[in-house]
């Protein structure tokens, strides 16, 4: 089982900057208690100091990180704002059909409302739907169905 941990990063910052990443730690241990197991990939873990790579190595790493995201199982991502990146990771897991869950207050966007089969509010409600083992449940419902039978999956366009 391969979980890709997409989530904001630079957002709308224009300077050389980052949104705060502790999400990411919290998200991680929420994931090794409902899905044991489970192999997460972080881009940030990967690749820490990606502001200050070339163009060449940001565009290699921007498509490599796609890729990884279309091959995960499961992408989970946490968008507390917009976030382009966070956006084309979920549209190549959606695409590929693989589970995307997102955690959001963003309901409405389309993004967001389009691309995942759960949203969540807020990381409080997250760790609710894990705890009670409603995560791992749709984890397991997925696997190996396409998401064409799923009843409660968005319309693919």
């Amino acid at each position: 089982m391969k979980v890709f941990l997409a989530g904001i990063i630079q957002g709308s910052i224009a300077e050389d900057r980052i949104h705060g990443q502790d999400y990411r730690s919290r998200l991680k241990s929420v994931l090794s208690k409902a899905l044991p197991g489970a192999e997460v990939f972080c881009p940030i873990e990967n690749h820490p100091n990606s502001l200050g790579y070339s163009f060449a190595k940001g565009r290699d790493v921007f498509m490599f990180l796609m890729k990884k995201a279309a091959e995960a199982d499961v992408l989970l991502a946490f968008v507390p704002e917009a976030s382009m990146g966070t956006a084309v990771e979920m549209w190549e897991a959606y695409n590929c059909g693989k589970l995307v869950i997102a955690i959001s207050p963003l309901k409405k966007n389309w993004t967001v409302k389009f691309l995942s089969h759960k949203v969540l509010a807020d990381m409080e409600e997250f760790e609710r739907f894990a705890e009670s083992g409603e995560l791992a449940e749709m984890v397991a419902a997925h696997c190996g169905s396409s998401l064409s039978e799923k009843t409660d999956a968005p319309a693919k366009h």
